[in-house]
C-alpha cells in the first residue's frame, strides 16, 4: 500500500500508472540500454522529488508506478523523463539515433492512470510481468 506522506499544511498519497513507447515502436530498449535507461529514470525521478516505486521494460515500451506530491504535474514529470533520458541516451549510444527516423526517441504521446489502493498490487503485478509473456 502506497506511504501516507505529509506535505506542508497537507496529507496525500498520489500514484500513477504511466506508459509511453518507443518512436516507430522500434524494439530498441534491451540490453545496456535498458539497464542505463532504468538507472536514468530513477536519478531523474530523485533530481525531480518523486518516486518510482515499480519500473519495467519491454523491448518497446517503458511501465512506471510512482509517488509524487500535489506540486508534480504529470506533463512536467513526463517531459521531465522523456526529454532528459532521450538526451542522455542518445549521448550514451549515438546507434540509437540512426535507428530512429528524425532523431526522436519517444513516441510523443503517452498513457496515464491515477492507482488506488484497491488497484495498486494488481497493478505492481501487471508491471513486474512486462517480459514474461
Amino acid at each position: 500500500m502506497s506511504e501516507v506522506k505529509r506535505g506542508r499544511g497537507y496529507v496525500y498519497s498520489i500514484q500513477y500508472h504511466v506508459v509511453w513507447c518507443v518512436k516507430y515502436r522500434h524494439k530498441l530498449l534491451t540490453g545496456e540500454v535498458e539497464s542505463k535507461l532504468k538507472e536514468l529514470l530513477h536519478q531523474i525521478a530523485s533530481d525531480h522529488q518523486f518516486d518510482i516505486t515499480e519500473i519495467e521494460t519491454d523491448v518497446d515500451h517503458v511501465h512506471l508506478l510512482m509517488d509524487c506530491s500535489p506540486q508534480h504535474s504529470i506533463p512536467n514529470i513526463m517531459k521531465a523523463l522523456k526529454g532528459v533520458s532521450a538526451r542522455l541516451l542518445f549521448k550514451e549510444f549515438p546507434h540509437l539515433k540512426k535507428e530512429l527516423w528524425g532523431g526522436k526517441l519517444w513516441n510523443p504521446s503517452y498513457f496515464v492512470a491515477t492507482v488506488s489502493e484497491q488497484t495498486e498490487e494488481q497493478i505492481r503485478r501487471y508491471i513486474q510481468n512486462q517480459k514474461v509473456r
